[in-house]
């Protein structure tokens, strides 16, 4: 069992790390940024770093009644009978961390608010042992303040942390590394993938049209879903275009529709240099606009998308007033976001969205689809820390990249949350219960 389970850890990463967390986009054509590759640290005349003394491989040292404090981002969606703190699965990381004399105490923060929290607690040497942010700069610009350890005599021995880096590999370990030092652990994204475009099926059997492979043929289904809808809805919006109500991302945002009209989406130099300016610098992208414009001024897209909302867009897609929308991987059924899917299907018996392959470019008829970099949060340790906090911090990180931590966190427990299929792939036992009991916080106890 071991043995499977460790073939599918990798499969199970924190999806709110895939959602809207701030990272560099990049094609699929593109390889990721592994960043600097200098190794830090004294080495031996083979290269290899100088062993330190400190042993962060899960397992292998019995601490002595050392206490690490954590990060744990709050979200306020704890069920009844929970809390953040307290619940059956900080419980079975405490438990964990107690059979090799670590004490483990989580710190929860509010997501909405973690970067003002870390500033202050950082500032006021009160931040956990392990803080994280999304934004690299600020561990980057702590380092250099001296406000973080450098991790490279815990991590970089052959013999430390072997699960963690076994876990992440080389090229996302390398992302928090820069001024020969590693400066933070960066978690590993389970998919790059970012952003998908969703219809509903149903509808389009209903009305005998295929799946939309171009932006034609998603013009010619959104129209007729609102024009001619199937069921005979009247109040049918049509398509939600992601980011266009955002006044930061708005203009020049990079998603996989604007990928289907590029111009340079052929050129990864061309598009590392328009990131973030693609209005100006990719003539296709003038054309998305005229594609989204010809939807509003048919009426077959939202007359007020400036003043939307992301509440306002879930209640237009579980009322089955959208048609087409464009987002985060796996929204409809994303447990962070309360698994809208499940609510129109409650309102709608047989409504159902699917997400489909980004649309052919009308270039050249090549499907491109927009990536994150391989990195999700990146995680640090104050100096306020003392060396043998660091070296534990590391070996809680060390048994979450394990089938016993990172994997539970992910799937739970077999014959609980799930069973193994003939491949030894987890399938899913009850999604209801699942969404209860454990995916509120899978993702946030999964830190790696």
């Amino acid at each position: 069992m071991k043995r499977l389970l460790t073939g599918f850890l990798s499969m199970a990463m924190m999806i709110s790390m895939l959602a809207a967390c701030g990272n560099t986009t990049q094609t699929t054509t593109q390889k990721p940024d592994g960043g600097e590759t200098t190794q830090a640290g004294q080495t031996t005349t083979e290269g290899k770093p100088e062993p330190s003394g400190y042993v962060t491989t899960y397992g292998e040292k019995q601490f002595d009644n050392v206490t690490v404090t954590v990060e744990l981002f709050d979200r306020s969606n704890a069920p009844e009978g929970s809390t953040i703190l307290e619940n059956r699965w900080t419980k079975h990381a405490q438990d964990a961390m107690a059979k090799v004399g670590i004490n483990l105490e989580f710190v929860a923060v509010p997501r909405s608010d973690e970067i003002t929290k870390m500033q202050t607690m950082m500032a006021s040497g009160t931040a956990p042992d392990l803080t994280l942010t999304y934004t690299y700069s600020y561990a980057e610009d702590y380092f250099l303040d001296g406000g973080i350890w450098d991790l490279t005599e815990f991590i970089d021995g052959e013999d430390q942390a072997k699960n963690l880096k076994a876990y992440l590999g080389e090229d996302v370990m390398n992302i928090g590394r820069g001024h020969d030092a590693l400066y933070g652990i960066v978690a590993r994204r389970a998919t790059t993938a970012n952003s998908n475009l969703f219809v509903r099926n149903d509808w389009v059997e209903k009305l005998n049209m295929e799946l939309p492979s171009t932006p034609d043929e998603l013009y010619e289904y959104v129209k007729a879903t609102v024009q001619e809808n199937p069921d005979g809805l009247t109040n049918v919006i049509g398509a939600y275009f992601w980011g266009l109500e955002s006044t930061s991302t708005g203009t020049g945002y990079r998603n996989n529709m604007t990928m289907a009209f590029s111009e340079i989406a052929d050129d990864p130099k061309a598009l590392d240099i328009a990131d973030h300016n693609d209005f100006y610098m990719d003539p296709g992208y003038r054309e998305y606009v005229r594609y989204m414009n010809k939807f509003y001024n048919e009426g077959l897209m939202n007359k007020e998308f400036y003043a939307s909302t992301t509440d306002l867009f879930t209640q237009q897609m579980v009322n089955s007033q959208l048609s087409f929308y464009e987002s985060n991987v796996n929204y409809n059924v994303d447990p962070l976001r309360n698994s809208p899917e499940t609510t129109l299907r409650a309102n709608t018996p047989g409504a159902e969205f699917i997400s489909i392959p980004a649309l052919k470019n009308v270039k050249d008829g090549e499907i491109y689809s927009t990536a994150y970099s391989p990195g999700g949060l990146i995680i640090m340790v104050p100096k306020t820390a003392s060396a043998d906090k660091v070296e534990a911090a590391m070996t809680y990180l060390d048994w979450i990249a394990t089938p016993e931590g990172g994997f539970v966190f992910y799937h739970g427990f077999e014959g609980e949350h799930y069973e193994l299929d003939e491949f030894g792939a987890p399938i899913v036992k009850d999604s209801a219960y699942n969404a209860k009991d454990k995916d509120w916080i899978r993702h946030d106890m999964f830190l790696v």
